[in-house]
Order: structure tokens, then C-alpha cells, then sequence
């Protein structure tokens, strides 16, 4: 009896030591992150979006920056800060990096992003949608982004890709690197996109779909969609 008694106090002993070096081990490597989120915003800017289309893309994404309870999730995550990069894409040969990797820990950084994003000309050349290329591009940027939690690559469009590389395969390439690609489909020319991205573009841990039926319903589809992000998987 007492050798079964000593047994089992070294195997309680052995599980809490074994427990407490992977909590502290766990702990130590969130600690570590210096965001909780490093976000990708992929802008089209292909053909089929027009000046004023673009327009209300680019005011809806900025305004999306300036609500209340983007900034109070935000301020709620682990580090209470994320990383954003935006660019613009279109054609396999035309992508561009229009705001570098920004960190956002406060209310005053999110909106000084909301106003720059709002106020942002478009600075490429218009071509075919190469959903896969903008895809394989965005995911470059997490090579110089800061350390975080989660990475997500959001990606707006309102088409079907129709050049470069076979989307599905771009995806399944960036999602074997741990990074979510997110979308937001514009259905005015496809009613059925939303489905074509769950199909075809979007992957990774708690990925979704957001529509819009046109570019006026954008502002409110984009900002569902941040918010969903910053707060991270599980949000309903």
C-alpha cells in the first residue's frame, strides 16, 4: 500500500511538473507575438471595377476603421494591438503595396488608417482578375510583417479569376503556410460569387464568406468582416 501511495504521489508530482513547464512554455510563446492579428487588405482593382466603384470600395474600407467597436475589439485582444498592410491587385502583372505594415494599437492609429484608406487613389493599371496572383502576393507580405497570432489575408473582389495561375491551387499553397484567406464577394455582376469563393478562393482556420449585393451595400459587408477578424474565430 505504501509502495502504491509512492507511486502515485510521483505520478501527480511528474504530470504537474510536465503540466507546468508546457503553460509556461504556452504562455512564454504568446508572449512572444507582438500582434494578435496581421492583416492583409487585398484591394481589386481590375477591369470591372469602375472609378466610382473603386470610390465607395476604398470609403467603405476606410469608415470601416473609424467605428467604435473596431477599436474596442481591437483593445481586447491578447497583445491589444494588429498589424494591417494594404494593397491594390489586378492582372497577373499589376500589384501594388499602397500602405505598408501599420500597427494599430489605439483609436487614434485606427482612424489616421481609416482617413489615409479612404482618401487613396488608385495606383495601377487595370487589367484581368488574378485572384490567385493577388493571392500568392499578399502572402509575400507576411514575410515582413510583425509576429502574430493569427494571419489573414482579405481579399474583395467582384469576379472570377481569369488569369494566371488556377486559384485553387494558389489557395491551397498559402493556406499549407497557416494563413486564413477571407472574402468579400460583390455580387453585382455574379450573383452566385459567394459561392464561387467558397469553392475556389477562401481557406484556413474559421475562413468565411461575406457578400455584398452591390458596392453601396460594401461599407456595411466590410465592416462586419474586420470586425469578425480582428475578434477572430468563433464570432458569429
Amino acid at each position: 500500500m505504501i509502495v502504491m501511495r509512492t507511486l502515485w504521489t510521483r505520478t501527480v508530482v511528474l504530470f504537474l511538473l510536465i503540466f507546468s513547464t508546457v503553460s509556461l512554455r504556452s504562455a512564454s510563446q504568446a508572449e512572444d507575438y507582438q500582434v494578435d492579428l496581421a492583416l492583409v487588405l487585398a484591394i481589386d482593382c481590375s477591369f470591372s471595377v469602375d472609378s466610382n466603384e473603386f470610390r465607395l470600395q476604398m470609403e467603405g474600407l476606410g469608415r470601416a476603421f473609424l467605428h467604435r467597436k473596431i477599436h474596442e475589439a481591437i483593445s481586447q485582444g491578447a497583445t491589444g494591438r494588429i498589424a494591417v498592410t494594404a494593397l491594390q491587385w489586378s492582372d497577373e502583372s499589376n500589384q501594388m503595396v499602397i500602405v505598408p505594415w501599420t500597427i494599430i494599437s489605439n483609436p487614434d492609429q485606427a482612424e489616421a488608417l481609416g482617413q489615409l484608406l479612404a482618401r487613396m487613389p488608385r495606383r495601377l493599371a487595370e487589367g484581368g482578375t488574378s485572384i490567385s496572383t493577388a493571392l500568392q502576393f499578399s502572402a509575400m507580405q507576411f514575410e515582413f510583417a510583425p509576429s502574430a497570432e493569427r494571419r489573414v489575408i482579405d481579399i474583395s473582389s467582384d469576379g472570377r479569376n481569369n488569369i494566371g495561375p488556377p486559384v485553387n491551387l494558389a489557395r491551397d499553397r498559402v493556406v499549407a503556410r497557416g494563413i486564413t484567406i477571407n472574402a468579400l464577394t460583390i455580387l453585382n455582376e455574379w450573383p452566385t460569387l459567394d459561392q464561387y469563393f467558397e469553392r475556389n478562393v477562401v481557406g484556413g482556420q474559421g475562413h468565411f464568406v461575406i457578400p455584398a449585393e452591390d458596392y453601396v451595400s460594401y461599407a456595411d459587408a466590410i465592416y462586419r468582416k474586420l470586425l469578425r477578424e480582428i475578434v477572430g474565430p468563433g464570432i458569429s
